[in-house]
């Protein structure tokens, strides 16, 4: 129960800290992503937050070896960058440009009633689907 209770504090907090930066608004992120037109350098200073936050965090978590609440921790190994890594990237990158959002802030963003956030999690859950189906084992 412990672990359910600190996966929804996890959860939760990153939402709030999605929406105050307003990573959940289309339009901020697509003025983010345009260096050609009015580039809105503001999420620069969410990411780099983040960075602050998570490098020491992965270096202690490294340290230690175990997850805090118990349970094996799971580091990739794999270093490859191979054609999958590139297209799932590329694909990633133009949606995000398109969109305006990414998985993260689209969740986050169900909390608004933003119709953009559901049609992007839709979108998102049927493309889960489609590859869950068709890729090969």
């Amino acid at each position: 129960m412990l672990k359910v209770l600190a996966s929804l504090a996890a959860g939760t907090l990153f939402g709030i800290g999605l929406t105050i930066s307003q990573m959940i608004n289309p339009a901020k992120v697509i003025g983010f992503l345009d260096l050609a037109g009015d580039w809105d350098p503001t999420l620069a200073f969410v990411m780099g937050g983040g960075l602050l936050v998570t490098l020491p965090g992965y270096y202690l978590a490294r340290k230690r070896g175990a997850a805090i609440l118990g349970g094996p921790l799971s580091i990739p190994t794999n270093r490859a960058i191979d054609a999958k890594l590139i297209i799932g990237s590329l694909i990633f990158g133009v949606g995000w440009a398109i969109a305006g959002l990414c998985p993260g802030p689209a969740i986050a963003g169900l909390s608004s009633g933003a119709t953009s956030s559901f049609i992007f999690v839709a979108a998102m859950l049927t493309g889960m689907l489609v590859f869950r189906f068709t890729r090969k084992a």
